[in-house]
């Protein structure tokens, strides 16, 4: 049972994106820095911002990659390795498409669904068994306007419902951080199932 000793938040640098649909994983790792006092500060070495939190009785180091999406790899892996944090030790909080707004999974490896940012990761730690946090942000409906879409900040009921999901994760983290990950996964799932609007009895 490996306890999570990284929580990486993915998205892209510069002012101009911190409030676009693709930045999900920096909003949840900001979080948890409030929550533990930690300070992200720019590291070259591990191309991003990164600080050690305490969170719920344990150590972990937080990250923000500052390479842009599609080289998030390059960030992880510096820092992994630096600091001996094997794959499944690393969990990574990213939006995910195809997952309405107000809904969270958390799942370990698997495919990286066209996110430029999971592919990279999985390429620098020349494995998909890292956990990832899937942030639900939802979809255009129209392939051709994917780029446009993440790269723009939800609606504000939009932003409500994902701030409500980052909360209903972050209430996991203790299971997380102790390695109990079936639990938390079980759990948020049970949760999520909860979130959905049922259809009346006909």
């Amino acid at each position: 049972m490996s306890t999570i000793k990284l929580i990486v938040g993915l998205g892209n640098p510069g002012a101009e994106y911190a409030a676009t649909r693709h930045n999900a994983g920096f909003w949840f790792v900001d979080e948890l820095a409030r929550e533990g006092g930690a300070t992200l500060r720019h590291d070259s070495k591990f191309h991003g911002l990164a600080g050690k939190a305490r969170l719920h009785g344990e150590e972990v180091w937080l990250l923000q990659p500052q390479t842009f999406m599609n080289r998030s790899g390059l960030s992880v892996v510096a820092l992994a390795q630096f600091y001996k944090i094997l794959p499944d030790q690393i969990l990574v909080v990213h939006d995910e498409m195809d997952i309405p707004a107000g809904q969270v999974k958390l799942k370990q490896g698997g495919g990286n669904g066209g996110h430029n940012g999971l592919k990279d990761i999985q390429s620098h730690l020349s494995t998909p068994n890292f956990w990832r946090l899937r942030l639900g942000v939802g979809h255009p409906g129209d392939r051709a306007e994917v780029v446009s879409f993440v790269l723009k900040p939800p609606r504000r009921e939009e932003q409500e419902l994902i701030d409500a999901a980052m909360l209903r994760a972050q209430n996991l983290l203790p299971r997380m951080l102790k390695g109990e990950m079936n639990i938390a996964m079980q759990q948020l799932h049970t949760d999520e199932s909860k979130q959905r609007p049922h259809k009346p009895a006909p």
